[in-house]
């Protein structure tokens, strides 16, 4: 897909009521999803880029994107969220049939290797920002997370 067909995809989605858009062609997928003033588009190849949104969110527009997030946010037990701090893929462990870092119930050091978040094929490590116990592991094993998405709750 060229860039003028890309920039023409954003545009149209910054000033439209569309919250998300996926298109599928012979070169590959993109998938443009409006929110927090950003719009993120994602190849089927490795590679993601993050462009800034010509305009900003209508206030109409951000309510329906943060209703999903409030019942969530109910079931969380009370402790310190972990974050992730980046997009990509969660993994629990360090190779396909290994344990896990962690699992509920775990005591974790500050440092402590919590999980893996592959972006770009590059393995980042997330580690335990205080020490605790595991309360919640609130992320599936190779499941797409997003940025400031929480991953563990330690209490």
């Amino acid at each position: 897909m060229d860039l003028r067909k890309l920039k023409t995809l954003i545009d149209l989605v910054s000033e439209s009521e569309v919250s998300e858009l996926e298109i599928t062609e012979a070169e590959g997928k993109v998938r443009i999803v409006k929110g927090g003033g950003t719009v993120v588009m994602q190849h089927a190849a490795p590679q993601q880029m993050v462009a800034a949104a010509p305009q900003a969110i209508s206030a109409s527009a951000a309510a329906p994107a943060a209703a999903p997030s409030a019942p969530e946010a109910a079931e969380q037990a009370a402790g310190t969220p972990v974050k992730s701090p980046m997009v990509g893929t969660f993994y629990a462990a360090s190779a396909p049939g290994a344990a896990p870092y962690v699992t509920v119930g775990a005591s974790v050091k500050k440092g402590q290797t919590l999980c893996i978040i592959e972006a770009m094929k590059l393995l980042n490590e997330i580690e335990a920002e205080c020490d605790g116990v595991i309360k919640q592991i609130l992320v599936n094993n190779a499941e797409p997370v997003e940025y400031g998405q929480v991953l563990f709750i330690i209490g």
